[in-house]
């Protein structure tokens, strides 16, 4: 009697599209950060992934359609890494510091900072990647201010919004070489100052 082993039982529709989608997720991603999303082309991408072009259509509407799911990958990976760090038992101020550090370490996964902070807004547009981005970190950076401090008549929206056009600042000057510890600091500095009662 043969016996079948476990990786060779027939797949279901939801594995077979899960591992297309992975395959071309991780195709389009590695393409993107390398060459950019204008010079990557749907023929690189499916080769890559050893997809025929009918099953990125299938899975994906366009060329921009996947780019946007792998995006939306990237800030909710972002944003889980800083509520993991962020965690309960710490007092507000250092809740915050925490998920600042949280933040930079994140965006130091290679081609992250390229793919939400240069190619993300050039592709979707500001609009659309300011809504992703306040669906995600900068969620978890309101919620950081809101617990940390006294927020009644302050624009809160407004201050997490130029907190996080900090961090990001901060996340581009490491990707492009700067020193990771002195933006650290600087973050610390600033949110301590900001926070600080």
């Amino acid at each position: 009697m043969q016996v079948t082993k476990p990786d060779e039982l027939p797949r279901s529709n939801r594995d077979r599209t899960a591992r297309t989608q992975g395959a071309l997720m991780q195709a389009a991603r590695a393409l993107f950060v390398d060459k950019g999303y204008a010079e990557t082309s749907t023929p690189e991408i499916v080769a890559a992934a050893g997809i025929t072009r009918g099953a990125l259509y299938h899975h994906f509407e366009d060329k921009r359609a996947l780019f946007r799911a792998i995006v939306t990958g990237e800030a909710l990976a972002v944003a889980a890494a800083i509520e993991q760090r962020a965690l309960a038992g710490l007092s507000p101020i250092d809740a915050l510091v925490e998920g600042s550090s949280a933040y930079l370490d994140a965006m130091r996964v290679p081609g992250r900072t390229r793919l939400l902070l240069i190619e993300g807004p050039s592709v979707l547009g500001q609009a659309e990647m300011k809504k992703l981005d306040e669906e995600n970190a900068t969620r978890t950076l309101r919620s950081g201010l809101e617990a940390a401090m006294d927020t009644r008549g302050l624009p809160l929206a407004a201050l997490a919004d130029l907190l996080s056009a900090a961090f990001d600042r901060a996340a581009l000057a490491i990707d492009a070489g700067e020193d990771a510890e002195d933006y650290r600091n600087a973050i610390v500095m600033l949110i301590r100052r900001v926070v600080g009662r």
